[in-house]
C-alpha cells in the first residue's frame, strides 16, 4: 500500500521542458519527480528517487495543456 507524504499542487512544481518532468523538493535533500506523461496518462504520485517517499500531485487534466504548450 502506498503511504502519501503530502498533497502538492502542480503549480508549486519546477516543470523542466528539456526533460518534461516536474520537481518538487523533498524533505531528504534530493527532489519528487513525475514525468509530463505520466501525468496525461492519470498518474499523480510524484516519487523521490532517493527515500521512500511519495507526494500526491493535486492537478485537473486541462492544467497540464500550458506545459505541454510549452514544448511547442
Amino acid at each position: 500500500m502506498e503511504t502519501i507524504y503530502d498533497h502538492i499542487e502542480i503549480e508549486d512544481f519546477i516543470f523542466d521542458p528539456i526533460l518534461q518532468i516536474f520537481q518538487y523538493p523533498c524533505p531528504c535533500g534530493d527532489r519528487f519527480q513525475i514525468s509530463l506523461d505520466d501525468l496525461k496518462d492519470g498518474e499523480d504520485v510524484a516519487i523521490c528517487p532517493s527515500c521512500s517517499l511519495m507526494v500526491q500531485v493535486v492537478f485537473e487534466e486541462e492544467d497540464l495543456q500550458q506545459y505541454v504548450d510549452q514544448l511547442s
